[in-house]
């Protein structure tokens, strides 16, 4: 059972101008003493010269939590977050932890606005670097800020972050759902780029390569030519988003990425999340459909002769008759894929669809 030491907040005021943003830092209790003074003095100093405009509160917790995988450490932190009511938390492991075969040094959750660092390999040999710049260096990334972007841009999504919205008695979820997107704009689509979507598909290359594949193989089939020039492009349109929507429900509800708030005072934070969510699985599947599109449409036109396939269809075909083909065997393949993906492991695709090592 962990143990939890009260909080250490930075006594520096803040100025009352400036968005005022709460970092959770939780260290476990092997940490030395003046690694924490180090923290708790330095980190607010760095934060403020690295994001002017921008004020920050500190709170320093000490706990020891459980978990020997990132995901899971990351897990915990994100219901630290929620608990605390943190705006970004970061957590530090004294264990060495591996994603795969590779040491994590450092691993973050955009979405779920928590990040890691893993102590040992930051004290590897060859590694120069304080553990207040290794926390520090995670704040952008989490918040959702681009370098190139503008201090004052930055201080624009740290206003949306750090303000809530109103509660109001019986407002249905839609209009709460609305409310959210046009109070958090920015954050919203912050979050969105730094996860990163479109790796989706290639984190979970297993399942949806087999499928590609398969659907690949479909082109040597003559009912496949006769169904694909027979539905019209209105139908194949709707076939595709058929498609696209069977693998997003397979990957939210197989791998149990929907959150649901505890509580009152998070369901703005846990709106935002299944939001960016929701956002990263889809643009994730478009991309990995957008690829077997390209792939089928230059399949077809290698292997799919232009005269057997007008003998068979009984019209001429063009390249509008080859990018149906295609549309139709992309579709196809992208089912097959939302099977093969709600065989993929939970840790995997959650993984592949939250956080980023090394950033």
């Amino acid at each position: 059972m962990s143990e939890t030491s009260p909080s250490e907040i930075s006594p520096s005021p803040q100025p009352t101008d400036k968005p005022v943003l709460t970092l959770g830092v939780v260290v476990p209790p092997s940490l030395d003493a003046e690694s924490r003074q180090e923290i708790g003095e330095a980190l607010p100093r760095l934060l403020s010269e690295s994001h002017p405009g921008i004020g920050w509160r500190l709170e320093v917790e000490t706990e020891a939590l459980d978990g020997a995988a990132p995901s899971e450490l990351l897990e915990t932190a994100r219901d630290r977050l929620l608990d605390e009511d943190w705006d970004l938390a970061v957590v530090l492991s004294d264990l060495a932890l591996r994603s795969g075969r590779k040491p994590v040094l450092t691993q973050i959750s955009p979405v779920h606005k928590v990040g890691l660092v893993a102590l040992p390999a930051l004290r590897a040999v060859g590694r120069r670097e304080s553990i207040t710049t290794a926390v520090a260096r995670l704040v952008g990334p989490l918040a959702g800020w681009d370098e190139d972007d503008e201090p004052a841009d930055r201080a624009r999504r740290a206003r949306e972050m750090a303000d809530d919205l109103p509660d109001r008695a019986e407002e249905n979820p839609v209009s709460f759902t609305g409310r959210v997107v046009a109070g958090n704009a920015r954050v919203l689509l912050g979050l969105i780029l730094a996860n990163r979507p479109w790796r989706l598909a290639v984190s979970l290359s297993r399942a949806l390569t087999a499928a590609a594949a398969a659907g690949v193989v479909t082109l040597a089939t003559s009912d496949l030519w006769m169904l694909a020039t027979a539905y019209g492009p209105w139908r194949l349109v709707l076939l595709t988003f058929l498609a696209v929507g069977a693998v997003t429900l397979t990957l939210m509800i197989g791998a149990d990425l929907w959150e649901r708030p505890r509580r009152r005072i998070e369901r703005e934070q846990v709106a935002l999340f299944n939001l960016a969510t929701t956002a990263t699985v889809v643009i994730g599947v478009v991309t990995f459909f957008g690829a077997l599109f390209v792939l089928s449409f230059l399949a077809a036109v290698l292997l799919v002769d232009s005269g057997v396939f007008a003998a068979v269809v009984g019209q001429p075909v063009g390249l509008a008759e080859y990018a149906q083909l295609s549309l139709l065997t992309a579709a196809l393949a992208t089912v097959g894929g939302a099977l093969g993906a709600g065989l993929e492991n939970d840790d995997v695709v959650r993984a592949a669809a939250f956080t980023r090592n090394d950033v």
